[in-house]
């Protein structure tokens, strides 16, 4: 075996290769953060001159003067071959120490386990102690099995299996998420497949989520940069509302309603006029009060949007065999038209035609019922009908012994975030 920098087309061909590939591990993603001052290793392990280990690895200022090397969900490799394992960790933090790092993190693409759409284990199914122990074994640090899903890396996913056709997959999914799915397209919501021209809405829109939420939000800048350096491997989808087509729907809507209380009338006329008329006649006149308020709100978009007006931004990214939303955001003023829906969908049906094995709605929390401040994030990819995908966690590897001091600080930011939360 030889531990050895790689070239960046070796890298580039061992990666695509490899099973795990996370798009955070590909060049495209080095090249980001290189334009944000990373340095940038690709480091490995050959054996009869063929990559058998490696990663991308970031270098990046600490404290003290020290670095921090970091393999972002890598780095790439059999993790259960506990010789090849340890003879890249020991060449690794030889090289690490010549660059004056305090220590290594990783969050490896290795699934601990998968549970059921609600979170819970499933019943004989096996999880990857032996990955945690390996590591362990070799001086790694386990971060532990972390709930919040706001870390480096997401440790929870939800992830659906495109194992079947379209149709039957949305057989699968929720009542009420097919009934949104389809009565949004009928209101109007299209989707606009964009490109470097609509990164100035999609940034747009993304923010308008975060700075509502109190969540960390890109740049424009970014966003820019993220799309020279990944071209075809992020899609951007953007939600417009066509304001003819919503005013139709509204007016469509609110006279089917008015015709079934004409027939409700004249049932009453004849018929024996019970509790059953009398209650469907109290809920259709509710449903026209609510009908009319809604013909009322879709003219004054018409008169405020002739030209439709965009309601939510989607940005997704190919990874491997999966096919990933990243983030998405919609106005607060737009909820009306749920464009997460249609976007959603648009995405799924994307990933058919690319040949992605799975799509994967990205991070949720490991807590699992309402009691989570972002149980709504769940709540939402749940109604798609898929999996919660485990990964094994965060993992550090001492290089200098100033880690100590660094990982207590550590420890007691995140204690200190927890008790103010509270």
């Amino acid at each position: 075996m030889e531990f050895c920098v790689l070239t960046e087309k070796e890298y580039d061909e061992f990666s695509k290769k490899n099973e795990g590939l996370s798009f955070f591990q590909t060049i495209e993603n080095a090249h980001l953060r290189k334009m944000y001052g990373a340095i940038i290793h690709y480091l490995g392990v050959k054996e009869n001159g063929k990559v058998v280990m490696g990663g991308m690895f970031t270098e990046t200022p600490c404290m003290f003067g020290k670095k921090r090397f970091y393999a972002p969900q890598g780095f790439l490799g059999d993790y259960k071959n506990i010789s090849l394992l340890k003879y890249f960790t020991i060449n690794l933090r030889d090289y690490a120490k010549k660059r004056n790092a305090m220590f290594i993190k990783i969050d490896p693409p290795v699934i601990y386990q998968i549970r059921d759409v609600n979170g819970d284990i499933i019943e004989g199914n096996t999880r990857e102690d032996d990955v945690i122990n390996n590591l362990k074994a070799l001086g790694y640090k386990h971060f532990g099995f972390t709930k919040d899903y706001r870390f480096s890396q997401s440790r929870w996913n939800f992830r659906l299996e495109l194992d079947t056709s379209y149709d039957e997959l949305k057989k699968r999914f929720s009542k009420s998420t097919r009934k949104n799915i389809d009565n949004m397209y009928l209101k109007g919501v299209s989707i606009k497949r964009g490109t470097k021209e609509d990164l100035d809405d999609m940034t747009y829109l993304l923010q308008a989520t975060a700075k509502r939420k109190g969540f960390m939000y890109r740049t424009l800048d970014y966003y820019k940069k993220m799309y020279e350096c990944y071209g075809d491997l992020m899609q951007i989808y953007i939600a417009h509302v066509d304001s003819s087509k919503y005013l139709e729907y509204a007016k469509t809507n609110l006279e089917k309603e008015e015709k079934n209380k004409e027939e409700i009338l004249e049932k009453m006329k004849v018929d024996m006029v019970g509790s059953k008329l009398k209650n469907n006649l109290e809920s259709s006149n509710k449903r026209i009060e609510k009908l009319k308020e809604e013909l009322e709100y879709a003219t004054k978009f018409m008169e405020e949007y002739p030209n439709g007006r965009n309601v939510g931004g989607l940005l997704s990214v190919k990874s491997g065999n999966e096919y990933i939303t990243l983030t998405s955001g919609i106005l607060e003023d737009a909820k009306r038209f749920m464009p997460k829906y249609i976007m959603y969908n648009e995405h799924i049906l994307d990933a058919y035609k690319f040949g992605f094995k799975y799509v994967n709605f990205y991070g949720i929390s490991g807590v699992f019922d309402k009691s989570s401040p972002i149980y709504g994030v769940y709540e939402f990819k749940k109604g798609w009908t898929g999996n919660v995908v485990e990964l094994v966690g965060e993992f550090t590897y001492k290089v200098s012994n100033t880690y100590y001091i660094y990982n207590a600080l550590r420890h007691i930011k995140i204690f200190y975030r927890k008790i103010t939360k509270k």
